[in-house]
């Protein structure tokens, strides 16, 4: 998370305007379970470009940003340097491959190609792959990511994959591809989620039936039943 506070041009760079905003925004995010010692706070005037890029000399009272790590301290002046300080997340390459299919394209000469981004695991050219949950299993001939062949594909990559034997008919948008000799994925008749609601017009009770999207899949369902209210700030159920 990071903590731009614009227009401070409006407010002629005052100090004690920046104080009061970093006190008061700082207040709010450790409601919501940030830490703020881990968050830069910015001042910035998006409009002038002032602190955005390169350093602004109209706020002198300004020793720049700092934030903590699990590592070290790292410190800056401008919004750029506070995003490029982002630690990139930890690709999981070591749980099982999950790659919901986003289309399905019959190529001619080449034949069925599956496209979709992988969230977990590797997915490699030989490899047995099974799609759930139409439980269908099948090999991988080849991986490509922007018409270049590739050796693996790894969490993050939007990738093609020709696969044998399979019609378009077989698979469709939605499916979730898993390496069939680690956990493969499987359907499920019911799981347990954890919901957010931001706005509803009526009530929420057992027997609601909304539509989930989740990642590519576009499914109805139903909630059985309603087990807990959740306190957002500490994930603890109260009721």
């Amino acid at each position: 998370l990071i903590v731009a506070l614009n227009k401070m041009d409006t407010a002629n760079w005052a100090e004690a305007r920046y104080n009061e905003m970093v006190k008061e925004t700082s207040s709010f995010i450790k409601k919501v379970g940030f830490n703020p010692k881990t968050v830069p706070f910015v001042p910035i005037s998006g409009f002038n470009g002032d602190n955005m890029i390169d350093k602004s000399d109209k706020c002198p009272w300004y020793k720049g940003w700092h934030k903590e790590t699990a590592t070290a301290k790292v410190t800056g002046f401008t919004l750029l340097e506070a995003i490029d300080a982002i630690e990139p997340p930890k690709r999981a390459t070591d749980k099982p491959l999950r790659l919901p299919l986003q289309d399905v394209y019959k190529i001619g000469g080449i034949g069925t190609v599956p496209v979709g981004r992988v969230e977990t695991g590797i997915i490699k050219p030989g490899m047995v792959v099974t799609f759930a949950p139409a439980n269908v299993t099948t090999e991988v001939k080849s991986v490509e990511m922007h018409h270049q062949q590739l050796s693996e594909g790894l969490p993050g990559d939007n990738v093609g994959f020709n696969v044998k034997n399979v019609s378009v008919k077989d698979i469709r948008r939605g499916n979730v591809a898993g390496d069939s000799k680690n956990d493969p994925p499987a359907g499920a008749a019911s799981f347990k989620a954890q919901v957010i609601v931001f706005n509803h017009p009526g009530q929420i009770s057992n027997g609601y039936a909304p539509v989930l999207d989740c990642h590519t899949a576009h499914i109805a369902c139903k909630f059985a039943a309603i087990t807990d209210k959740i306190v957002r700030r500490t994930n603890n159920p109260t009721e």
